[in-house]
């Protein structure tokens, strides 16, 4: 058996540069909900701590957890905000923190169209359309003015982020939230200019970027997180996805993120639970971010999704299939993990994805490994 890469011969330890943006490896920290935002949005010390310890630890770029980018389009309590000028010194502060240790910080905005919480945010909760399913939250359709509102706010939000000295933004397009629910053929029922074909189910997406690209210019990183597909049916296709991604590029997008699911997939939500095969159960995504590739898409993809070994990471760069590889939940239980693979302990990742750190993150304490926490309690008293 041949001796494992010494990380100088590694390509995920290598640099890359996403307009301008100089990311030391190609390790991401994927947009995660801590729950650790005061009441009005702004960081707290919390998250400060927190995002400190993922750029201590190696992460090359940090993306922060979706900030919602106007106060109708929160998700819950304790999520990060850029929506109100207020905000710009929590988003300086946690820039800083990541920028102390070598690490890139790009911030998520986010709007939770449909899955907005009407007792957080005081409004009824708006998306593309009427929900077809009863079971679904109940939404209203949004109006022209609310299609335009929501198109400035995210300008006005990456505005806000470049101004705090973060070093990029990235769209959240993804996993059923507001504009992936407007990709989405199953959650858009619209007519007209924003439903029906996939070119109009993506206007909102494209104009969303070009509202963000009239405020701060183009030599400000933009970045854009996509499913790769919904996995229900009638979703959004991967053959769509690629589409969707070349018109963000030809619309001067700088990089994507390809993730998968909505809240409705079952086993094949974004963050399936249960251990992960290695390395045949990892990078659950792949075919689609190849299939980008080979579409002729040249700007930087990232890929996140099962990701939980070294070797596999590797293999996706090197392999020319991504360039950068991101992971979330591996992260929340050892936020050192990058630096412990470069300094040659390959061990691959100790999360167990039973998903149980989601419940703290929703309910006011936010994110934490459940299951080392009890390891740890479990070893004190024995």
């Amino acid at each position: 058996m041949s001796a494992s890469p010494q990380p100088d011969a590694m390509l995920v330890a290598t640099p890359l540069v996403i307009n301008g943006m100089r990311v030391k490896n190609r390790f991401v920290r994927s947009a995660t909900g801590e729950g650790m935002a005061d009441p009005d949005g702004s960081p707290s010390m919390r998250l400060e701590a927190c995002l400190k310890a993922l750029a201590v630890g190696g992460v090359g770029l940090v993306v922060s957890s979706h900030a919602f980018v106007e106060k109708r389009g929160q998700a819950r309590a304790g999520q990060l905000g850029v929506h109100t000028q207020d905000m710009e010194a929590g988003i300086a502060r946690l820039a800083r923190a990541v920028h102390a240790y070598g690490g890139r910080f790009v911030v998520q905005l986010a709007h939770a169209g449909c899955r907005a919480d009407p007792a957080v945010t005081g409004e009824p909760a708006l998306g593309p359309s009427l929900p077809q399913d009863p079971a679904a939250p109940p939404c209203q359709a949004m109006a022209a003015e609310d299609l335009a509102r929501l198109e400035a706010a995210f300008g006005t939000a990456a505005a806000l982020c470049r101004d705090a000295g973060a070093d990029g933004v990235q769209i959240h397009a993804a996993h059923g939230y507001g504009l992936s629910q407007f990709l989405s053929p199953h959650i858009n029922q619209r007519t007209g200019a924003y439903g029906g074909s996939l070119a109009n189910r993506a206007r909102l997406l494209l104009e969303v970027l070009g509202a963000i690209r009239g405020r701060i210019g183009r030599d400000f990183p933009v970045l854009a997180k996509i499913n790769s597909e919904d996995f229900v049916p009638g979703g959004l296709t991967a053959a769509e996805s690629v589409q969707v991604i070349s018109w963000l590029e030809t619309a001067g997008l700088d990089g994507v993120e390809i993730s998968g699911g909505v809240f409705e997939s079952g086993k094949l939500t974004f963050s399936r639970a249960g251990r992960i095969a290695i390395p045949e159960g990892e990078a659950w995504f792949r075919d689609t971010a190849r299939a980008v590739k080979a579409a002729g898409v040249t700007m930087p993809v990232i890929l996140v999704g099962g990701i939980r070994s070294l070797g596999t990471a590797e293999d996706l760069v090197s392999s020319g299939d991504a360039d950068l590889v991101a992971m979330s939940r591996p992260f929340i239980r050892e936020p050192g993990l990058v630096a412990r693979w470069l300094s040659g302990d390959h061990a691959p990742a100790a999360c167990t994805n039973d998903n149980l750190c989601f419940a703290p993150a929703r309910t006011g304490e936010g994110v934490y490994c459940v299951t080392e926490r009890r390891l740890a309690d479990r070893d004190q008293t024995a």
